[in-house]
C-alpha cells in the first residue's frame, strides 16, 4: 500500500522544530518556570499503534506520526528549558513483532537518522547532542552505521541532549554494565573490591547523563515496560491516558505540574540515597583497609591517626583506579562507534 501525502511529508519531517510557543503557552509556561521544573525527563511514547487503528491507517503510519510527535515535543521541551530528553523509541522485546512490522520500523529509524545527518547545521546551532542507548549489536549493520555517524556528528554538542533508546531494555543494559566492570577487574584495571553499586551506574549506557526528574507514559499503560528501571527510582513516574501521536503541550504542562507538586519529597529521598551511598562507600573502604593492615601487620594494632591515613590513601587510588577504568571503557564504547563510521565511509 502507497503511504499517504502526510506519511511521505512525515518522512521529510526535521528533528527539531523550529517555532515558539504561542501567547497562552507561553504565559503558562512561564508560570510554570517559576516552580521547580524537571532538568530531564523520559518519555515512553506509548500508543502508536492503538492510534493507527483509530485513525484506521496502516500500523506503520502510526510510527511516523508518533516520530513526528517526537519533534514537536523536543521544541516544546526547549522552549520549557528542559534540556535533556530520554525515549524509548525500540525495545529489545519489539523483536518478538511481526517481521514486517520490525521491517518497518527498522527503515523508518534509518530514514530519520539520514535525515539527522542531513541538517547537522540545525543541530549544531541548537546545540543538540544525539546519543543512542542500547545493544546496537542487535541492529541491521547499516542501521549501526547511519546510527554511529549521527551519534559522532553531534558528540561534541552541549546546549541539550536526546537520548534515543533502541534494542534497549533496562534489564539487559544492567547485565551489560555488571559485565563491564567483570572486564575491567579481568583486565586488572580495577579490583572486586572496588565494585559497588556506584560504580555500576556508572557503567550504564547513561552514565553520561543524570537520572530522569520525570517519566512520562502515554496511553493509559502504568508500567515500566523494562524502561530505565534503575535510573528512575527517585524520579517523578506519571501515566497519561493520551495516545502518543495525540500528545499535547498541555498534557506535558501537566505532567510538570504533577513533577512540581512531588518535588520535596523527590528531591529528599534522592539526598537521603546519596548520602547513604556515599556512607556505604566509606564503610566498604573502611573495611577493606582494616583486611589490608590485619595482613601486613600481623594484627599489630596503628593508632588512629595512621589509619586515617592509611583510609584516605586507600581511597585516593581506589578513585584513581575507576577512573582510569571507566576511562578505558569510554575508549572501547568510542572506538565502537569510530569503527562503525569508518566501515561506512568505505562502503
Amino acid at each position: 500500500m502507497h503511504a499517504s501525502p502526510q506519511g511521505c511529508q512525515s518522512l521529510n519531517m526535521s528533528w527539531i522544530r523550529e517555532g515558539e510557543l504561542n501567547l497562552i503557552e507561553k504565559l503558562s509556561a512561564n508560570i510554570l518556570k517559576a516552580g521547580p521544573m524537571p532538568k530531564h525527563v523520559a518519555f515512553i511514547m506509548d500508543g502508536n499503534r492503538r492510534y493507527a487503528r483509530k485513525r484506521q491507517v496502516e500500523r506503520q503510519e502510526g510510527h511516523t506520526q508518533g516520530f513526528d510527535k517526537l519533534a514537536e515535543t523536543l521544541r516544546w521541551c526547549l522552549n520549557l528549558s528542559i534540556h535533556e530528553v530520554t525515549v524509548y523509541a525500540f525495545s529489545i522485546e519489539n523483536f518478538k513483532r511481526s517481521k514486517d512490522e520490525v521491517d518497518g520500523l527498522m527503515e523508518l529509524a534509518k530514514q530519520k537518522f539520514i535525515r539527522l545527518l542531513e541538517e547537522q547545521e540545525n543541530l549544531e546551532k541548537h546545540g543538540v547532542c544525539i546519543r543512542v542507548l542500547g545493544d546496537l549489536t542487535l541492529l541491521p549493520l547499516d542501521l549501526q552505521q547511519h546510527i554511529a555517524r549521527a551519534v559522532v556528528a553531534t558528540r561534541t554538542h552541549n546546549k541539550c541532549f536526546l537520548n534515543v533508546c533502541f534494542a534497549y531494555t533496562s534489564r539487559h543494559e544492567i547485565a551489560n554494565a555488571v559485565r563491564e566492570m567483570a572486564w575491567g577487574v579481568e583486565q586488572g584495571l580495577i579490583k572486586s573490591s572496588d565494585v559497588s553499586e556506584a560504580l555500576l551506574s556508572r557503567c550504564l549506557y547513561s552514565s553520561n547523563s543524570p537520572n530522569p526528574d520525570l517519566l512520562i507514559r502515554t496511553s493509559g499503560e502504568v508500567r515500566l515496560s523494562d524502561f530505565l528501571l534503575w535510573q528512575t527510582s527517585h524520579s517523578c513516574l506519571v501515566f497519561q491516558s493520551v495516545l502518543w501521536p495525540e500528545y499535547s503541550f498541555w498534557n506535558l504542562c501537566d505532567a510538570i505540574l504533577q513533577y512540581q507538586l512531588n518535588h520535596r519529597p523527590l528531591q529528599k529521598a534522592r539526598d537521603q540515597h546519596r548520602e547513604g551511598q556515599a556512607l556505604q562507600q566509606h564503610e566498604a573502604d573502611r573495611a577493606c583497609v582494616a583486611d589490608l593492615l590485619q595482613h601486613h601487620r600481623n594484627g599489630k594494632p596503628l593508632d588512629a591517626q595512621r589509619r586515617q591515613e592509611a583510609l584516605l590513601n586507600y581511597t585516593a587510588s581506589r578513585e584513581e583506579r575507576v577512573q582510569d577504568f571507566l576511562g578505558a571503557l569510554q575508549h572501547k564504547r568510542d572506538s565502537f562507534l569510530t569503527d562503525l563510521t569508518s566501515q561506512a565511509a568505505l562502503a
